[in-house]
């Protein structure tokens, strides 16, 4: 497998994983993988190695601020660990190859060629194409808003991907949208537990006086 994502001087993308996992992720992991394997032939055996976003940045030319997006994306679906160890410290990563397989095992025993097999809905003469669960955990790991990802996935599925009696045009918005009910919801719970927290306290007061 890892003969396939990497080159010490070029890096090769499988395309329907940078398409489920993103394109800067894919790149990430491969350019991981590639370190990885320098690391091995040089005696590494417990599988964590260090990377600094400067060697990373001059090989795949992603900035701080995407690898650390994509080291979210990569996280999220446990395709790596990453610790930081030593005097001073590094960034150390190691990569969970079984997971990864698992993954790529699943994207090829799918068929890419499927057309408008219930996943395009045509809106507008334009084309909202659903999406999979997996792109919306991405979605929700990228954004570390807490959205249980699954529920918002099933709720709309069972919904036909329909806003009130309009079709979906923006999954993605439709999950920001989740995200801020959701805050709000948590916000004003939060409001409520301090108020009867303080009138149960007045309570006890006025009681303690009554006496």
């Amino acid at each position: 497998m890892k003969h396939l994502l990497s080159s010490t001087s070029f890096l090769i993308l499988n395309k329907y994983l940078a398409k489920q996992i993103g394109l800067k992720a894919a790149v990430l992991l491969g350019d991981l993988i590639s370190k990885e394997e320098y690391f091995i032939s040089n005696g590494m055996t417990d599988g964590w190695f260090f990377n600094t976003e400067a060697n990373i940045q001059e090989d795949t030319t992603l900035n701080s601020y995407h690898q650390r997006k994509a080291v979210k994306v990569l996280k999220g679906l446990n395709f790596i660990d990453v610790k930081r160890k030593g005097i001073p410290a590094k960034q150390y990563f190691k990569i969970n190859e079984e997971q990864v397989l698992k993954f790529l095992n699943n994207l090829s025993a799918k068929n890419y060629t499927t057309i408008n097999n219930n996943n395009s809905i045509i809106i507008n003469n334009k084309y909202f194409k659903k999406p999979k669960l997996i792109e919306v955990k991405i979605y929700c790991i990228e954004r570390q808003n807490n959205v249980e990802f699954e529920a918002f996935y099933d709720f709309y599925e069972s919904k036909n991907w329909m806003v009130g009696k309009n079709k979906m045009k923006d999954w993605k918005a439709a999950v920001r949208n989740w995200e801020r009910r959701e805050t709000k919801k948590n916000t004003t719970s939060k409001l409520q537990k301090q108020l009867n927290t303080h009138n149960k306290a007045k309570e006890m007061i006025n009681k303690i006086n009554n006496k």
